[in-house]
């Protein structure tokens, strides 16, 4: 895996999307937090589908504030359609309109021993 120079750098972090605002605000709670914890790094959130911004939008946007290399995270756990055909795919049709941008897909969250944790608390079990 290349590790790219986090000068000129975007995390494009992708979710789902959907029709209800509280369910899409959480990308913007979530890419803040990331900003909080690496603020010399471009960091915008955009929605697969059923809402704005959408993909196509987040890229945009990391290139007007000047990002030259873009990784377009999935904010998914599993490794469905979403992740492994639909955002890759969007992404590569519209990364074809700059040339001049690298822009690439990572895989999807997956399995990570400080979600235990997460899901502990969240269960409110100690």
């Amino acid at each position: 895996m290349y590790i790219y120079s986090m000068n000129k750098t975007a995390l494009l972090l992708i979710d789902h999307g959907s029709k209800k605002k509280a369910a899409n605000d959480m990308i913007n709670d979530i890419v803040n937090l990331i900003i909080l914890k690496k603020p010399h790094v471009i960091v915008v959130g955009a929605h697969m589908e059923l809402a704005s911004p959408t993909i196509e939008d987040g890229i945009n946007e990391c290139i007007k504030q000047g990002a030259k290399n873009i990784i377009a995270q999935p904010f998914m756990l599993s490794p469905g359609r979403h992740t492994t055909e639909d955002i890759p795919q969007m992404v590569a049709k519209i990364a074809k309109k700059f040339p001049d941008i690298n822009i690439s897909t990572s895989s999807h969250l997956g399995v990570h021993p400080l979600l235990v944790d997460i899901i502990l608390e969240r269960a409110g079990i100690e």
